[in-house]
């Protein structure tokens, strides 16, 4: 299989996804060394969890065929830039190339509203907060971070 066979079988997922009404029309699939080692559709409303998107299914798909929780080494297709949590999600499993079908402007074009969540962590990240998205509070730093010493000393921690 090459490159367009990969996102072929991206897009074909996504347009099963669509028949299916498991939510939104998206599907992925991960490969490494040529080979699929994951494949994951949006399951937003049969699984009822928002978190269902088709890249984190792929994510989670593929962590579990290989056992590992670090992907270096492969690459996502998808049939749509992938929304900000997907990204993030991407990017913490180590995954350096992803190729994607739709733009986020075709996904804004049916309904899907990321663009307020771009906005928003652009402006976190210039320090302006938006509370009507997100009230985000501080409280119990001095217990909560007790626990991030002990695991800053512990020799035996796995890091990711």
């Amino acid at each position: 299989m090459n490159e367009k066979d990969f996102m072929d079988l991206a897009i074909d997922l996504s347009d099963d996804n669509f028949e299916k009404n498991y939510g939104g029309p998206f599907g992925a699939c991960i490969v490494k060394d040529g080979k699929i080692v994951g494949k994951g559709i949006n399951q937003v409303i049969k699984d009822q969890d928002p978190t269902a998107h088709a890249e984190i299914k792929a994510i989670r798909d593929a962590c579990k065929n290989l056992g590992t929780h670090d992907l270096t080494g492969c690459e996502l297709y998808t049939s749509c830039y992938p929304c900000p949590m997907c990204l993030s999600a991407i990017i913490w499993a180590n995954i350096k190339k992803v190729y994607y079908g739709n733009t986020k402007e075709d996904a804004a074009d049916i309904g899907f509203r990321d663009d307020f969540i771009y906005d928003y962590m652009f402006k976190v990240g210039k320090g302006h907060v938006d509370n009507n998205i997100l009230n985000l509070n501080s409280m119990n730093r001095e217990q909560a971070i007790e626990v991030f010493k002990r695991y800053k000393e512990d020799k035996d921690k796995i890091t990711y």
